[in-house]
């Protein structure tokens, strides 16, 4: 079966994007680097957690409609949806979409539609457009180019891909139309034509207001814990308040959006961009502080009981019920606490992860039942059925307890 369509990347967004189209009965070749991943997928098989996109894909390539490679082939449309880093310094690194473009560029044809779905900074889409003319100038006017950032909520990726708006920015009309019509075919969201920057702009700006909302909720957390107030009973109160919708505490900020897409703005635009730097380093002090509250919380433990506790670093992942590690505050939590450990017997728990590369993962029930100071990071469903006993040091930086 001739692909329709060929999707660069087959990670958390790229994957079930190839599954949805494939599903709706549209031809997909996937690419990824990985041979791995790849060959993962031909056996109708998936590498990552997600409800509902095991059937999608075993389905999806049990009718022919999905096969994966590492190398891309001829198609009528080409999805970018590859990893957007940022270097050292926190400036955008679009390196992977530059790579996979230059993949495509000699395939090409004209009539072919290329977007970008890769969080990016404002103006890659025009960059990549002026890379392939200045390889392929033939191609000027004779193909379509466009960006539509995915808005997908991590464990709910299948039923959001196809019931959330998109925002579809092309770098000309006839693009926007284009791509429109492309996304018409396996969304039932409303499509909301825009130009290139301003939907770059779009996915930037919607990951910066929630890393914003989130700085305020953890500011608060560490305002609470030096007065004295429980934070999630004022949270909630406040919340009471017809207007006011205060977000929840955590140990930090993670995931490959908002904890990454903010600096995306800050770099391009760092004069006029203040509070959402001041929210980023808010947030990045927030797992520093969780780390440091842990240290405290041992070395008092040793002082009022003359021995080392035994501490149960409890979830890796950067949010709940998830496998994805990805920025995740919480590993570097576990790797600081780790640092200064000592002897001190480490419980490190991540239910939906099997193994770690670096951590030695436990089981969270034998956690529990051997630590003497258990941190909670991430609000699991299954730390929540755990009961805990009355000499255990509990720190609950997520509000499994609240």
């Amino acid at each position: 079966m001739e692909p329709k369509v060929v999707t660069l990347g087959l990670g958390y967004i790229g994957l079930p994007t190839s599954a949805l189209i494939a599903n709706n009965h549209i031809a997909v070749h996937g690419v990824d680097i990985s041979q791995h991943v790849v060959d993962t997928i031909n056996a109708g098989k998936i590498h990552i957690i997600e409800p509902e996109l095991d059937e999608a894909v075993a389905k999806a390539v049990k009718e022919g409609y999905l096969k994966a490679a590492v190398k891309a082939v001829k198609a009528d449309t080409y999805l970018v949806v590859v990893p957007t880093p940022f270097k050292g310094n926190h400036e955008p690194d679009i390196s992977y979409v530059k790579a996979a473009t230059a993949e495509i560029i000699p395939l090409l044809k004209e009539g072919d539609l290329y977007i970008i779905e890769s969080t990016s900074p404002v103006g890659t889409t025009e960059k990549m457009m002026e890379y392939i003319f200045s390889e392929r100038p033939e191609l000027v006017g004779q193909i379509y180019l466009a960006y539509c950032p995915e808005r997908v909520l991590p464990g709910n990726v299948m039923y959001e891909l196809v019931h959330n708006d998109r925002v579809i920015g092309g770098v000309d009309e006839l693009s926007t139309q284009k791509a429109l019509n492309f996304y018409k075919q396996f969304v039932k969201g409303e499509l909301h034509p825009t130009n290139a920057r301003t939907a770059e702009m779009c996915k930037l700006t919607e990951n910066s207001s929630r890393d914003v909302q989130i700085a305020f909720a953890n500011e608060l957390s560490l305002i609470c814990d030096k007065a004295g107030i429980n934070v999630w009973e004022l949270i909630n109160l406040a919340n009471r308040h017809p207007r006011v919708n205060i977000l929840q505490p955590g140990c930090g900020v993670g995931g490959h959006c908002i904890a990454v897409d903010p600096y995306f703005i800050v770099a391009n635009y760092p004069m006029e961009s203040r509070i959402i730097a001041q929210a980023r380093e808010t947030n990045n002090y927030k797992s520093f502080w969780c780390a440091e509250k842990i240290k405290n919380t041992r070395l008092e433990f040793e002082l009022k009981y003359g021995r080392q506790p035994s501490i149960a670093i409890m979830g890796l992942a950067f949010k709940p019920n998830i496998d994805d590690l990805r920025e995740s505050p919480a590993i570097h939590i576990a790797e600081r606490v780790l640092q200064d450990s000592g002897d001190a017997d480490m419980y490190i728990v991540e239910p939906n992860v099997h193994e770690h590369k670096v951590f030695k993962l436990t089981d969270y029930k034998e956690a529990v039942e051997k630590a003497d100071i258990v941190a909670l990071l991430v609000a699991h469903n299954e730390f929540k059925t755990l009961v805990f006993k009355e000499n255990q040091v509990i720190l609950d930086f997520c509000g499994v307890k609240k």
